[in-house]
């Protein structure tokens, strides 16, 4: 598989809620690290823990808006909801040999446009598509 493929497959097994599934597309030393927090999560099983006990509203959705890829990197931005959570994320994939290796996500907080710009902006619905 390439690693477009493998990532695609990664955010298909991940729309299952079944993250103990989605930790097959990643590798033994797997780490996925989020800057605006600086932790860093080692390994399937912390994943696979993580995200089945993330408090939740529901069923996540994952919805991938964009992705683009070159050579063994692949860069992800995907729309994130429980019905109730609203948000994006947008991951860098590290995949070799077929399986993720790393991944560094960035989880951008929505925030109200500046009044001192709304003349030269138009306002998209955040929660378009969801």
């Amino acid at each position: 598989m390439t690693p477009r493929e493998v990532v695609e497959s990664f955010w298909e097994t991940m729309r299952a809620n079944d993250f103990h599934a989605a930790g097959r597309w990643l590798a033994d030393g797997f780490e996925c690290y989020w800057p605006q927090s600086s932790e860093v999560i080692c390994g399937r099983d912390n994943f696979a823990e993580i995200n089945t006990r993330y408090p939740s509203a529901g069923l996540w959705r994952f919805d991938i808006v964009s992705l683009v890829g070159e050579g063994d990197a692949v860069v992800t931005d995907v729309k994130v909801t429980d019905g109730a959570v609203h948000a994006r994320v947008i991951t860098f994939h590290t995949v070799k040999d077929g399986l993720i290796v790393r991944q560094t996500e960035f989880w951008p907080d929505p925030f109200e446009p500046p009044v001192w710009r709304q003349q030269w902006v138009k306002i998209k619905e955040l929660r378009d598509n969801f």
